[in-house]
């Protein structure tokens, strides 16, 4: 009996182990590089530089939409494209809500949007080897390539499970932090995910963002 509860044990472990190595491993790719202007405890203050994303937009809630923009572009990288070519993968996973307007067939950046009228953008940063000029042309055209100007963001990083209670909370979070430190920010949250779904919770790495408006100061 206590043979069987010490095998057990030790099949456990070596679970949690693997999980703790490869969960890391998995997530060394590529990505965005930024310059921290501030810091303090879990929120950042950063500078991005210019960069490229493959971008798709998708409805429904927010984890349907998730997975189902996920599967798009990893689609396009991994050989969805003119000439099939094969494209690195990066980290995070980004995830941004958009608003249809009520009034015309175009969509708008915004919140405060009804159950069933949610659309995300979903997007992957493009590895810097690349440019909009050698980028290979999307064959589904729900993916398209979008340029990013420099931008600054306000930002925080959680561990553990990314459900939407931790990311109302965080966001809140970060719109406080940014009304009592005087920082003028803009537009819906940036939902950022680093980790792939096996990593355990203490090891993963999430992100809320918010652009920061022209001239805020850091």
């Amino acid at each position: 009996m206590h043979r069987a509860i010490l095998l057990a044990a030790l099949g456990l472990g070596a679970v949690a182990v693997a999980a703790v190595v490869v969960g890391p491993a998995m997530s060394r790719v590529e990505q965005p590089d930024f310059r921290i202007e501030k810091q303090d405890g879990d929120v950042e203050v950063r500078a991005y530089g210019p960069l490229i994303a493959a971008e798709a937009e998708v409805k429904g809630q927010r984890r349907e939409a998730i997975n189902e923009g996920f599967r798009l572009i990893a689609a396009y990288i991994f050989g969805a494209n003119q000439p099939k070519a094969k494209i690195e993968m990066t980290a995070p996973v980004e995830q941004q809500k958009q608003k249809i307007a009520m009034t015309a067939p175009v969509t708008q950046q915004g919140g405060g949007a009804r159950d069933g009228d949610e659309s995300w953008t979903v997007r992957f940063i493009m590895p810097k080897a690349w440019t909009m000029e050698t980028l290979p042309t999307p064959t589904d055209s729900r993916v398209r390539l979008e340029p990013i100007p420099p931008r600054r963001f306000l930002a925080i990083r959680f561990s553990g499970f990314a459900g939407d209670d931790a990311i109302r909370e965080k966001t809140d979070e970060l719109r406080r932090y940014a009304e009592t430190h005087g920082l003028a920010i803009k537009g819906e949250p940036v939902l950022a995910f680093y980790d792939p779904p096996w990593t355990l919770p203490f090891m993963r790495r999430n992100e809320v963002m918010f652009e920061l408006a022209d001239g805020a100061a850091g």
